[in-house]
């Protein structure tokens, strides 16, 4: 008799709150709330519990507690949670488990210890910039020295992947501030390090003082993005993703479930998912949640057109690249319409030839939009073309 195939599936767990509200970030995250948290533990552990049972085929190979700042939450509340998806789903010993943390906010080395011993075994730290000034006009509530610290209660914790978090294109941003940056960052040996570009999102309080920032000339911005990726090479960090670069071997297992379409299941207000082929989120109301009231704003199964789009996008942020025999055998669609794409930008040096198919360069990343639109663009040309022939054959045979 054959085994059943179990398929791997990543957690992700959505701490939305906070300390203090950060002047770019978007994201669903909710200062001043700590009253809350009793609550919002008890109605996340209900959500994983129901749960559960739908992901009864499937190992959990990674848990990721993202925010909002999980490391607010406190040692105890994220030891509960541990504990549930440990007790209620088949977790594979190896998975990885990150948490977010702020640098003010991070446990101290016995409760990291505790929580290492759990199962947690990665820490993604939000530092943002060495620069204390630049920090306090971000919002930011930590000094460099916090970091500086933070750093050392991991180590110590023996917690053996670390990530930092870093932005450049900041307002008043220099390219020497943001080599010191760089530099000031790799001095602390993490394995991982994200690499940001600023972005001044809709709704947040960067985006009302728009007019009044000085923020680096969209050339300068790019010139900060190549330094970085020639830089952190020269200091052995592998670029494996538009702003994701590491030390051999210590890549985001999480993140990458996004960029190949790995099944992730989302928990808490705001968190999305793509599991059993349905694609939905949660509405972003921590009130709502808390009442026990899981109302979806997006829920659709994905189509096979929709995920072929996603693996074009989704491939060509990665620097492994897409591969052709993967894409044709996959979606069932010869490759030819986008090899001649593909020379041309290779032409001019934005893309490049891989054992098995095409990556994107570090230049072909800065306009990695256009020329995805343009790849999309020549697929859906070419299934018009196809259609139109079909059906003018079909109208000789009748």
């Amino acid at each position: 008799m054959k085994a059943k195939t179990v398929r791997p599936l990543g957690l992700y767990i959505h701490i939305p709150f906070c300390k203090s509200k950060c002047a770019y970030c978007d994201f669903y995250s909710l200062p001043r709330c700590e009253e809350k948290m009793d609550d919002y533990v008890t109605a996340l552990t209900a959500h994983l519990t129901e749960t559960a049972p739908m992901a009864a085929g499937h190992t959990v190979d990674t848990v990721y507690f993202g925010g909002g700042t999980p490391s607010y939450l406190g040692p105890e509340r994220m030891t509960a949670l541990l504990q549930t998806v440990k007790k209620h789903y088949r977790v594979d010993r190896h998975a990885e488990i990150t948490m977010e943390a702020n640098p003010d906010s991070l446990f101290d080395e016995k409760s990291l210890r505790t929580l290492r011993r759990m199962g947690l075994n990665r820490i993604s730290l939000g530092v943002q910039s060495s620069d204390d000034a630049v920090l306090r006009r971000l919002g930011r509530i930590h000094t460099w020295q916090q970091v500086k610290d933070a750093v050392a209660a991991v180590r110590k914790a023996k917690i053996p992947e670390l990530s930092l978090d870093l932005i450049y294109g900041l307002p008043d941003q220099t390219m020497d501030d943001w080599k010191k940056t760089l530099f000031d960052a790799v001095a602390l040996g993490p394995e991982h390090i994200s690499c940001y570009g600023l972005k001044v999102e809709e709704g947040t309080p960067l985006w009302q003082q728009r007019d009044s920032l000085h923020l680096p000339e969209e050339d300068l911005q790019a010139d900060m993005y190549l330094y970085t990726v020639r830089y952190l090479a020269q200091r052995g960090y592998e670029q494996y993703e538009i702003s994701n670069f590491c030390r051999p071997g210590h890549h985001s297992r999480h993140n990458m479930k996004y960029w190949t379409l790995g099944e992730y299941a989302g928990f808490g207000p705001g968190a999305h998912s793509d599991f059993g082929s349905v694609r939905y989120a949660y509405y972003r109301d921590l009130d709502t949640y808390l009442d026990g009231r899981l109302i979806l704003t997006e829920s659709e199964t994905i189509s096979e057109s929709e995920r072929e789009r996603e693996y074009l996008m989704l491939s060509l942020r990665t620097t492994a690249g897409l591969d052709v025999r993967t894409f044709e055998n996959r979606y069932r669609q010869r490759f030819d319409v986008l090899e001649a794409l593909f020379v041309d930008y290779e032409r001019h040096g934005l893309a490049q030839r891989t054992a098995g198919g095409w990556r994107l360069t570090p230049e072909g990343f800065l306009v990695s939009n256009a020329i995805i639109s343009s790849l999309i663009d020549a697929l859906a040309e070419e299934k018009q073309r196809r259609l139109e022939k079909a059906q003018r054959r079909d109208y000789r045979i009748v």
